[in-house]
């Protein structure tokens, strides 16, 4: 494995136990990690929550409920080089603390072959230890996921091997409490079977955090968007060309406390505006869109935009890097 030198956005094979995944994914990123995370102070608010009542409680269902995914943190801090505690609370960061705002932005459009397409927006400084990650862990599905260097596989975007697609948003939601952490739930989606076990799974986990989920498979043309909260879970069947952004906006959610940036109350109009109002179907030009040069969909934070074409037997989907440049990387799943 070995990062891009080009600064794009790199691809590498993993496969072993899960501790084993968790190991190669956390030796990939340790650099960066030491160098750029441990001394932010994201990652020092974060461990300030240690002696949270609350960290314990979560440990304890998360080692009950997941405990693959126990063994695959536990690699990762290996991998690292931090302590297992640390690298615990740091896949809880988004449900104990209100963290500061995280961008994305999703569009949806059903039919005979669904489209779902995606703008990861994180921090650039990582981006040459982020990472399209084909993962082949023993016994469970192998899936193809974007990686953030130091957190598991799962809370971005990804594709299983059951022809699974998921992307997530943040949601900035004030109100928090003990449940399952939003990344283990994001992780826990590659493993489902069907479209159906993938909503029930976020409907009925005990949840702590707050993500917004689109979910789609190949063979299903189904598509849909799950806003969950530790307090409600609302799942909408996506009946028409719809997107999203950060914040929630189902009837059953949109009246919870949360965090709304102007960035994504920006993003959604504009991209609400060109699929719904003006029939836009290219996802592109959707979310590759500057029209507004303050607040636009595309953002100098964007680090890479993902389109998924759900088929009846497979998902052809591509990544791109850079705007306006071919793909770099491009598959099919199932």
């Amino acid at each position: 494995m070995s990062a891009n030198d080009q600064n794009r956005l790199a691809t590498i094979e993993v496969s072993g136990t899960h501790y084993e995944v968790g190991l190669q994914l956390g030796r990939f990123a340790a650099d960066l990690v030491q160098s750029y995370t441990l001394p932010s102070d994201v990652w020092r608010k974060v461990m300030e929550f240690r002696d949270d009542s609350r960290v314990d409680v979560m440990r304890r269902m998360v080692e009950g409920r997941f405990p693959t995914y126990w063994e695959e943190m536990r690699g990762m801090a290996d991998g690292v080089g931090v302590p297992f505690d640390d690298m615990v609370l740091w896949h809880f960061r988004g449900d104990v603390w209100e963290m500061p705002p995280e961008g994305c932005t999703t569009v949806q459009i059903p039919g005979n072959k669904p489209i779902v397409a995606h703008n990861e927006d994180g921090s650039p400084a990582q981006l040459s230890r982020c990472a399209m990650a084909r993962v082949r862990p023993t016994g469970s599905k192998a899936f193809t996921s974007f990686i953030y260097p130091g957190t598991i596989p799962g809370h971005a975007f990804a594709v299983s091997d059951a022809g699974l697609v998921a992307t997530i948003n943040h949601i900035g939601a004030l109100v928090s409490g003990v449940g399952l952490p939003r990344t283990l739930l994001g992780r826990a989606l590659l493993d489902c079977d069907t479209l159906d076990d993938a909503v029930e799974l976020l409907e009925t986990s005990p949840r702590s955090g707050a993500y917004h989920v689109t979910l789609g498979q190949a063979g299903d043309n189904r598509l849909f968007g799950v806003e969950f909260t530790h307090l409600n879970c609302s799942v909408r069947r996506i009946d028409h060309p719809q997107c999203h952004s950060n914040h929630l906006i189902h009837k059953d959610t949109s009246n919870e406390r949360q965090e709304v940036t102007a960035s994504s109350r920006a993003r959604l109009q504009r991209a609400s505006e060109l699929v719904e109002e003006k029939g836009e179907r290219d996802p592109l030009a959707v979310l590759w869109d500057k029209s507004n040069p303050t607040l636009p969909v595309l953002t100098s934070e964007t680090l890479a935009t993902a389109v998924f074409h759900i088929g009846a037997k497979s998902v052809d989907w591509s990544v791109y890097d850079r705007a306006g440049e071919p793909p770099c990387f491009s598959t099919q799943a199932i």
